[in-house]
């Protein structure tokens, strides 16, 4: 009998191990199932800015657990330059929200077509044109916006071509009146030229049509008149439009946890 108990009590503790195992497999699987992927933040910057623009951002996003990738903009043409976001979007796997900020939206609303795993845009203080529309365009038709007498002479290109900057003493009251002082002075030395070209092509795609988009502006917006950004906003059938009394162009530099509040709402609605 003792014998007997010995070789007993070893195959029950085993099958009470494979029972156990059993259980917790499948609470395992669920508990995956009930914890989507958060989606990777894809932000895109406009003309007269860098990647550094979105630092206030990508701190609030990175604090949430949100991987985020500040994607290059050569501020070119507005096809080369969604083509090179594009190509970067098709590279991340999973579910991806799209922020474009001035020119850069853009671009997102090109770079966006084609590409299943773009399930969110944000249009940042951003153009959101239909086909056939450009930025330069879409700012002028509307009153309120005075870059072109902010801007330096253009600079010649060797292709022909013409690049654009905001003269630097005129920088801060144009582009960031809402930023302090020194700031905005560090902005405008390290800002970026866009073309004259690019201002003036005409989108080819408008992605806002198929894929749910938010928006969120300035009121004393002096690039992109804030009726403009009203329209937009309003033909894109926004989802979240968020407008910020007395911020500049650079809404994400000056309100960054605003700007992340959206974001992180976008991408909410990536996982219901």
């Amino acid at each position: 009998m003792k014998s007997s108990s010995r070789r007993f009590v070893p195959t029950l503790i085993s099958g009470l191990v494979a029972s156990v195992l059993a259980l917790a497999m499948p609470l395992a699987a669920s508990a995956q199932t009930s914890a989507p992927t958060k989606p990777t933040v894809v932000l895109v910057h406009g003309a007269f800015a860098d990647s550094s623009s979105w630092n206030g951002v990508i701190e609030r996003l990175q604090a949430k657990g949100y991987t985020v990738v500040a994607a290059p903009n050569e501020l070119r043409s507005v096809a080369s330059d969604a083509a090179t976001v594009h190509s970067l979007v098709q590279s991340i796997h999973g579910p991806v929200v799209l922020a474009g900020h001035s020119y850069g939206g853009s671009v997102i609303s090109t770079a966006a077509s084609g590409l299943d795993n773009v399930k969110a845009l944000v249009y940042v203080a951003a153009f959101a044109p239909d086909v056939g529309e450009s930025a330069g365009e879409l700012a002028g038709r509307f009153p309120g916006g005075t870059l072109g007498p902010a801007l330096a002479p253009a600079v010649p290109l060797a292709d022909g071509g013409k690049d654009l900057y905001i003269q630097q003493d005129k920088f801060r009251a144009q582009f960031a009146a809402d930023v302090p002082a020194a700031q905005a002075a560090l902005m405008a030395a390290g800002q970026r030229p866009i073309t004259e070209a690019a201002l003036n092509e005409a989108s080819t795609s408008a992605a806002w049509k198929n894929i749910p988009s938010w928006f969120v502006y300035g009121k004393a917006d002096l690039n992109i008149p804030a009726a403009a950004q009203a329209f937009m906003a309003e033909r894109a059938h926004s989802r979240k439009t968020v407008v910020i009394n007395g911020a500049s162009h650079v809404v994400m530099v000056s309100h960054p946890a605003a700007v992340a509040k959206l974001i992180e709402e976008a991408a909410d609605s990536t996982q219901q």
